[in-house]
């Protein structure tokens, strides 16, 4: 059983790390001749996120057999923050139950494992009716818009157009968007979901700096799927479960 990478530079490792670690103390990764991938939802069921990195997008990438290895999030994420942007950073698994870390030239880290999870995480199948794609920074301001006034975050979409909409105790909040403001808008009808800005923001801007778009597709009372590239090849896609209304 072998598992080695390195990653060409520092930035997609620390997305994916920063991801997961918004919604789970402790994940279990799965290695094979593809890639690497995860799946993890939140212990109150209400998020979910599947990670794929392929083989592709590494520098350089070894696995012989399926290989599941778990980590503790945090101790990790910590280990993945002392790379510095430039830092190629190898990742290997072996027999002896530790994740080696390389970084840049003189620097070694070596972490224990835990037992892998067996749960199966299995994705919504829903269809989605509308597709926002943003700019990184773009969606970003506009959620942080909507939060100063409210916990959660409802989005409007048609063909021309979507609002962004937030209310709480003290006021509201609405951000409008023209389909010409948007890097791409589709609707095949018109969408509307409320969603929870406590999930929500801290992805965005856990992952959105290394991702030039951000795509947000969904349907009337459905999760919402918000999705990022990593290294241009693999994806991290967030499902958000629909605020229910009381």
């Amino acid at each position: 059983m072998v598992f080695k990478a390195r990653t060409d530079g520092s930035d997609s490792l620390k997305a994916v790390i920063s991801s997961v670690a918004t919604l789970v103390e402790e994940a279990t990764f799965e290695a094979t001749g593809e890639g690497l991938a995860f799946k993890g939802m939140d212990p109150s069921h209400v998020a979910l996120i599947d990670i794929w990195w392929p083989n592709s997008a590494f520098a350089a990438y070894e696995c012989d057999s399926e290989v599941r290895f778990g980590v503790r999030v945090d101790e990790l994420s910590k280990l993945v923050r002392r790379a510095a942007k430039s830092d190629d950073v190898g990742i290997t698994v072996d027999d002896d139950n530790m994740l080696q870390l390389k970084m840049g030239t003189n620097r070694q880290y070596r972490m224990r494992l835990i037992e892998p999870s067996s749960n199966e995480t299995p994705l919504p199948r829903v269809p989605f009716d509308t597709r926002v794609l943003l700019p990184a920074p773009a969606l970003d301001k506009i959620l942080g818009d909507v939060q100063v006034m409210s916990e959660y975050l409802t989005i409007t979409a048609t063909q021309s157009g979507a609002t962004f909409v937030g209310s709480g105790d003290s006021g509201d909040a609405s951000v409008s968007l023209s389909a010409e403001d948007a890097t791409e808008l589709s609707a095949e009808k018109e969408s509307k979901g409320t969603y929870s800005l406590e999930y929500l923001l801290p992805v965005v801007r856990a992952v959105g700096s290394t991702s030039e778009n951000i795509s947000c597709e969904f349907s009337t009372a459905k999760p919402l799927r918000v999705g990022f590239t990593i290294s241009g090849m693999g994806h991290i896609h967030f499902y958000l479960a629909p605020r229910v209304e009381s």
